[in-house]
């Protein structure tokens, strides 16, 4: 048998109080999504203000840091990338997403859940990703 270590709830908060601090600080709104293990969503936090389409978007920005144990990024890279192309349901599954702004939390080497931030540019999400994962590995 395997042992899966895997974010709680406690972590989740962690992240989201961390993320959601800083949007402050920058005058801005955004959602965020914390994933368990297996991308499955332990918590969702969507700012009074943010587009509602932000929820879906963080969270499978999540999901697919998590399931693929790789930023989001990555895939759109990787589908972008390559010569021959694919679309991106190839992977089997509408949540994946290829946008910045879903990071795993890896712990021993071993991904125990994602964060995925959406509704600001690409680049702020994905930093703001990195701040939830930080905040929690410091927990």
């Amino acid at each position: 048998m395997k042992t899966v270590f895997t974010l709680c709830d406690e972590d989740a908060s962690v992240a989201v109080a961390a993320v959601r601090a800083e949007l402050i600080k920058r005058g801005k709104l955004g959602t965020i999504a914390v994933t368990d293990a297996h991308g499955e969503l332990i918590a969702l936090l969507r700012m009074s203000g943010t587009a509602l389409n932000s929820m879906t978007v963080a969270t499978n920005k999540a999901f697919t840091a998590a399931r693929l144990k790789r930023a989001s990024a990555d895939l759109g890279r990787a589908v972008r990338h390559t010569e021959n192309g694919y679309d991106v349901a190839y992977f089997g599954d509408p949540r994946y997403v290829g946008f910045a702004g879903g990071q795993p939390v890896i712990k021993d080497g071993q991904v125990v859940g994602a964060v995925g931030v959406s509704g600001l540019t690409q680049a702020e999400d994905d930093d703001l990703a990195h701040l939830g994962v930080t905040a929690i590995l410091a927990r």
